[in-house]
C-alpha cells in the first residue's frame, strides 16, 4: 500500500538508500560491484555506518570485492568507523587525505589498513605522498578524456589498480581498457549496441517452445522431445538447475527428475532463465548477472505484499527486464512468441499493472538517485533497510548462479 506524501518525504530526508553499479571485465563479466551511499536531507555520515552495519547479517563475504562510498562530499572518511568486511574497498577522494582532518585520515587508514580505491583528481599527487597503501585508483570518466586517462593510468600503476569509474557506452567501455584500466564501473551494457534483428534464432525459437510446453502443463514426453532437438539446452538447464544458487540437497539428474522434484511451476523460472542464455552479445555474462539480480531482487522485495503464487512470476519479470538487449530483438517480438501472464507483459512492455512497480524499484537501484528509488520503496511501503538487504541478498544469488 503505498505511503501517504508526509511520510514517503520523512523517509526520503531520514534513510539511507543503496544504489549500486557493476565492475566489468575484459571477458564482460561482472568482477565487483560499487555501492553509494545515498544520504537524506537529514540523514548523517553516522547513518551511513549504521546502514552499512545493518547489513552484516546478509554481506556477501568472501565473494567478489565490494567497493562501498558516499554520495555527499566529506562524509567518505567516516566509512572508517565501519568494521568493513574484507571484501570492501572503501572509496575515498583525494581531497579526503590532504584536507583539514587530513592528518587523521591518513593515521586512521595506517593503523587499520583497510582496503582502499583513491579517487583521482587534482589533489592525487599530494595524496600518493602520504605514504597509504591504496589497493585501487579510481578514475571518473565524466572528468577524462581517453587520452589523458591512458597517461594517468600508466604514471599510477606502481600506486594501485586502474578502474574507470561511470562509463556510459560500450565503445567508451572498450577505450578504457585499451587505455589500461583493468575494469570499468557503468550500466552501459544494457544499452542495445545495434539494431533489434527480425525474428529469434534457432535455439532461442525452441527454448521458447520448450517454455510453452512447460507453461501449459504439457505431457514430459513431449517435453523430453523438444528438448532433444538441441541437447545443448538440456545441458544448460541442468547446469543451472544444480547451481549454488538453487541451493537444492541433491543433484538433479534428467529433465524428468527435474519435474518430479521441482514441479512445471518452478520449472519455467529456470527455463526463462534459460532463454536469456542464448544470447549472442558479447556482452551477455554482465547482462545475465543482471537480470538474474533483478529477479531475485524482485522476488525478495514482493514478498508479503503479493500473494505467494506469484513470486515466481516476479522472478520471471525480472529475469526478462533485458531479454530484448539479450536476445536482439525488440521486447515485444521477444514476448509475442510466449504464453506469460498479462502482469508481465505490462511491466515489461512499460504499460504498468502491478509489478510495474517492483520493476522501477529494481532499475532505481541502478542509477545514482538516491531520491528516485526512496519514492519508488515508499510507492511499495518499503524501507530502506529492506531495500538494501534485498539488494544484496541478490547480488550474493546472481553471483552463485554464475557459471
Amino acid at each position: 500500500m503505498p505511503l501517504p506524501i508526509q511520510t514517503a518525504r520523512l523517509i526520503r530526508m531520514t534513510e539511507v538508500f543503496v544504489s549500486r553499479q557493476p565492475l566489468v571485465n575484459r571477458q564482460s563479466r561482472i568482477i565487483a560491484t560499487r555501492l553509494t551511499l545515498h544520504l537524506g536531507d537529514r540523514a548523517t555520515a553516522l547513518d551511513g555506518v549504521n546502514a552499512l552495519s545493518a547489513l552484516a547479517g546478509v554481506w556477501p563475504e568472501g565473494g567478489k570485492p565490494v567497493f562501498v562510498g558516499c554520495d555527499r562530499s566529506g562524509c567518505e572518511a567516516s566509512l572508517l568507523d565501519w568494521s568493513a568486511p574484507d571484501n570492501v574497498a572503501i572509496e575515498l577522494p583525494a581531497t579526503a587525505l590532504v584536507g583539514e582532518d587530513g592528518p587523521n585520515v591518513v593515521a586512521a587508514l595506517q593503523t587499520f589498513q583497510p582496503t582502499v580505491c583513491l579517487h583521482f583528481c587534482a589533489s592525487a599527487a599530494q595524496a600518493l605522498s602520504t605514504g597509504v597503501r591504496f589497493r585501487f585508483i579510481g578514475f571518473d570518466t565524466r572528468q577524462f578524456q581517453i587520452n589523458q586517462l591512458k597517461v594517468l593510468v600508466a604514471r599510477t600503476r606502481a600506486s594501485g589498480i586502474g578502474i574507470a569509474f561511470n562509463v556510459q557506452t560500450t565503445d567508451q567501455f572498450r577505450a578504457c581498457l585499451e587505455a589500461g584500466a583493468t575494469a570499468a564501473a557503468g550500466w552501459f551494457f544494457t544499452v542495445p549496441a545495434s539494431a533489434p534483428a527480425k525474428a529469434l534464432n534457432p535455439g532461442q525459437a525452441n527454448i521458447v517452445r520448450v517454455l510453452n510446453l512447460v507453461r501449459s502443463n504439457a505431457d514430459i514426453r513431449e517435453i523430453e522431445a523438444a528438448l532433444k532437438l538441441d541437447v545443448a539446452i538440456s545441458y544448460k538447464l541442468l547446469r543451472y538447475i544444480n547451481s549454488a544458487g538453487f541451493g537444492l540437497s541433491c543433484e538433479i539428474q534428467s529433465f524428468r527428475h527435474a519435474v518430479n522434484m521441482l514441479g512445471y511451476e518452478k520449472l519455467n523460472r529456470w527455463l526463462s532463465v534459460l532463454l536469456a542464455t542464448a544470447s549472442k552479445d558479447p556482452m551477455a555474462p554482465a547482462l545475465m548477472h543482471t537480470a538474474l539480480l533483478r529477479a531475485r531482487l524482485m522476488e525478495i522485495l514482493s514478498t508479503g505484499l503479493v500473494d505467494k503464487s506469484e513470486y515466481d512470476n516476479l522472478f520471471i519479470t525480472g529475469a526478462f527486464s533485458l531479454l530484448d538487449t539479450l536476445l536482439g530483438v525488440g521486447m515485444e517480438q521477444a514476448l509475442e512468441a510466449m504464453r506469460l501472464p498479462e502482469p508481465i507483459c505490462d511491466a515489461l512492455l512499460g504499460g504498468g499493472g502491478r509489478y510495474q512497480p517492483f520493476l522501477d524499484l529494481a532499475r532505481a537501484g541502478e542509477a545514482d538517485d538516491g531520491e528516485a528509488i526512496a519514492e519508488q520503496a515508499a510507492m511499495l511501503g518499503l524501507t530502506a533497510d529492506q531495500f538494501n538487504r534485498a539488494q544484496l541478498q541478490a547480488l550474493a544469488f546472481a553471483d552463485a548462479m554464475e557459471l
